[in-house]
């Protein structure tokens, strides 16, 4: 893309970031509820989970999901494995992705887009080749090129691979064919 080209769609695709993500708010805002108080009943106080993640230029965020495992750690001070620690409620709003719903304020931050490569922990950051962090030349995404071309599926160098792709050859076009696959 030219650089006027790439304006464009920058700013095209922020208005539609915040229209959508302030409208889905408001449409899932009674699902925000009923999740906010059924896990605030779950995990008592820590209803939201803030990670800090790199996003676009290796900026460090906070991302915020909704909490769907305790944090239990064995007798050594290790936590425990994910599958022993994630009660029923918490496996049902993941499977649904309803955990994510909290990012619709990442968005409206600027912290994220829609559609994106996925913001991984920043302990990643360091293991990253040259060419895996071209995957911060775009702002994170809630999906992406990997989420519809087979998510946990996928080994990390195909996942990587697709962002790359991705911020490569990002266009309109693209995004929305994304979103429509997701």
């Amino acid at each position: 893309m030219r650089k006027k080209q790439i304006i464009s769609y920058k700013l095209i695709k922020r208005f539609f970031d915040l229209f959508f993500a302030i409208l889905l708010l408001i449409v899932f805002s009674p699902l925000i509820i009923f999740t906010y108080i059924i896990l605030k009943i779950t995990f008592k106080n820590d209803v939201l989970f803030f990670q800090e993640r790199p996003g676009y230029n290796n900026k460090i965020f906070k991302i915020i999901k909704f909490r769907s495992m305790y944090m239990i750690f064995d007798d050594n001070g290790k936590l425990l494995d994910d599958l022993e620690r994630t009660p029923k409620i918490g496996k049902l709003i993941r499977s649904l992705s309803i955990d994510e719903l909290p990012q619709l304020i990442n968005i409206i931050k600027g912290d994220m887009s829609f559609i994106g490569p996925r913001p991984l922990r920043k302990e990643y950051l360091k293991k990253y080749t040259k060419e895996q962090l071209k995957r911060h030349n775009v702002k994170p995404g809630i999906t992406g090129l990997a989420q519809i071309n087979g998510r946990n599926k996928l080994t990390w160098e195909e996942r990587f691979n697709l962002d790359i792709e991705y911020v490569n050859n990002y266009s309109f076009m693209m995004d929305i064919i994304i979103f429509i696959k997701t």
